[in-house]
């Protein structure tokens, strides 16, 4: 059985006031869906698109909406920090190898970020499926990973 992020235990969960940059920066995700599901797009046709997440000890990836099927994968270990749109703030510790899958039904979505906790490179791949009950977001091209010409 596959598993989700409602099967995974949090290192912390709470919810306080958040930081005023961040909880800005929440609503301006709201008035703008960011699409960008991870830092670069490594790959896409027409059933998916394949994202890489790559964050240094302290570093972060801002709000971002998830609205289709996916499932992601942690190809390093570590430790990080979420911002979750309902105002929880969350902590996980996440082990190379770890897989979970997340499903969202029409109008159903998450927003959330993700910090590095911890003092090595996390990386992740994120892997969503185009064909779901909610349209994809328009992506920037400057995301996309472009193929260097052979010389």
């Amino acid at each position: 059985m596959a598993l989700t992020m409602r099967d995974k235990a949090t290192v912390r969960a709470e919810h306080s006031t958040w930081p005023p940059e961040i909880a800005a920066e929440l609503e301006r995700e709201r008035k703008q869906n960011n699409g960008c599901v991870g830092t670069y797009l490594l790959s896409e046709n027409e059933r998916v698109r394949v994202w890489i997440i790559r964050l240094l000890p302290g570093e972060r990836i801002g709000f971002h909406r998830h609205v289709l099927d996916y499932f992601w994968t942690a190809v390093t270990g570590g430790r990080g920090r979420q911002h979750v749109h309902d105002g929880t703030t969350v902590e996980y510790t996440y082990y190379p190898g770890e897989t979970r899958h997340e499903t969202y039904g029409p109008g159903q979505f998450k927003v959330h970020d993700l910090e590095n906790l911890g003092d090595s490179e996390m990386i992740f791949n994120t892997i969503e499926f185009l064909d779901s009950a909610n349209k994809p977001l328009p992506i920037p091209d400057k995301v996309r990973m472009v193929a260097e010409a052979a010389e």
